[in-house]
């Protein structure tokens, strides 16, 4: 790791030692469903409804035999309902078809599911399986390029930065460490800089205060 990759790990892991995520779930296939259903919405918002979608769908088949109506239904005050009803009963499909009800561990493979583009692709396989992988959102994104963790300008060029920089046993921890401080502490609109332990090491920090 280079020495930022290095100083930022050591702050996050004196800091933040337990890091994860903030959707409630029980199982691979219920954390598939919320972090689907995640997209463009809170983690608070959705833990509120996967109770109930939890309960009525406790396995894969349940939910490749429901009807459009039913979950639109459950998910109608969660952002994009229509298009998230569709994904989820075909992602249940193709789980009941494709792989025998089980979520499949490698990213290539969940990304077959419909809903399931590369970022969920490696939540699942980071949280679930403990791949070495990192999935990038908005926050991940945002941090890692303020920091100077990266200077991609795509989702892509950011994710091998970071798949580059942290080593492979930080990779799931990393992911979540990058997400939370992004979303109580480097925050879009008003970061939180004079609370924000990594302002010393922080690109934008030094750039924006002149700090040599």
């Amino acid at each position: 790791m280079t020495e930022l990759y290095q100083n930022v790990s050591r702050w996050f892991s004196a800091n933040m030692e337990k890091a994860e995520s903030e959707l409630h779930y029980d199982s691979p296939f219920h954390l598939l469903i919320a972090v689907i259903l995640s997209a463009q919405c809170t983690d608070k918002r959705v833990n509120m409804y996967t109770p109930v979608i939890f309960k009525r769908f406790p396995e894969p088949s349940d939910l490749a035999s429901a009807t459009f109506e039913e979950v639109y239904g459950l998910i109608r005050s969660i952002s994009f309902p229509n298009n998230k009803a569709k994904h989820l009963i075909g992602m249940a499909k193709m789980l009941v078809s494709d792989f025998g009800g089980i979520v499949p561990s490698e990213p290539s493979e969940l990304e077959k599911l419909p809903g399931v583009g590369r970022k969920t692709a490696n939540v699942i396989a980071s949280v679930i399986y403990g791949k070495a992988v990192i999935a990038v959102d908005t926050h991940v994104f945002r941090v890692s390029r303020r920091i100077g963790l990266s200077d991609g300008t795509t989702v892509e060029a950011v994710e091998k930065d970071l798949t580059e920089g942290f080593d492979a046993e930080l990779r799931g921890i990393a992911h979540h460490w990058l997400i939370l401080h992004g979303r109580y502490v480097c925050t879009a609109r008003k970061p939180k800089c004079q609370e924000c332990g990594l302002s010393d090491l922080c690109r934008e920090y030094r750039l924006n205060n002149l700090v040599l």
